[in-house]
């Protein structure tokens, strides 16, 4: 049956200029027949649930590991070093692999509050 579609997600990595970029990409899925599409395992450490509030604003940070950031309610916006800004909504994935380096800004949009899901990832192989 083989591949048959795609999940979109932004990755924010860190590139040789030691600033934050992003870059669009696609998680492969599988036709399983009944089962549905699904992607190869991605190997994790666990999950952590989070809320901020309206208020919610960091400055230049890194990730503090190598994670999927899924957005669960409200929004994010999103800016790395060269000032391009993203908005993530609900059911927005995010990859989050710029551990060193400059990092990127987060905050909350439209002064509201949002929910996320951590799913913190094993290094990259």
């Amino acid at each position: 049956m083989g591949n048959i579609s795609g999940m979109k997600a932004v990755r924010v990595y860190t590139g040789e200029d030691g600033a934050s970029h992003f870059e669009d990409i696609e998680i492969e899925l599988h036709d399983r027949g009944a089962s549905g599409s699904i992607s190869d395992l991605w190997a994790g450490k666990g999950v952590m649930f989070r809320e901020v509030g309206g208020d919610y604003a960091l400055d230049f940070h890194t990730a503090p590991r190598r994670q999927f950031v899924i957005n669960l309610k409200g929004e994010v916006e999103i800016e790395v070093g060269d000032g391009t800004i993203r908005r993530l909504g609900a059911g927005d994935i995010l990859l989050a692999e710029d551990t060193t380096g400059q990092g990127h800004i987060s905050r909350a949009v439209d002064e509201k509050p949002r929910t996320c899901l951590f799913i913190p990832l094993e290094e990259a192989q």
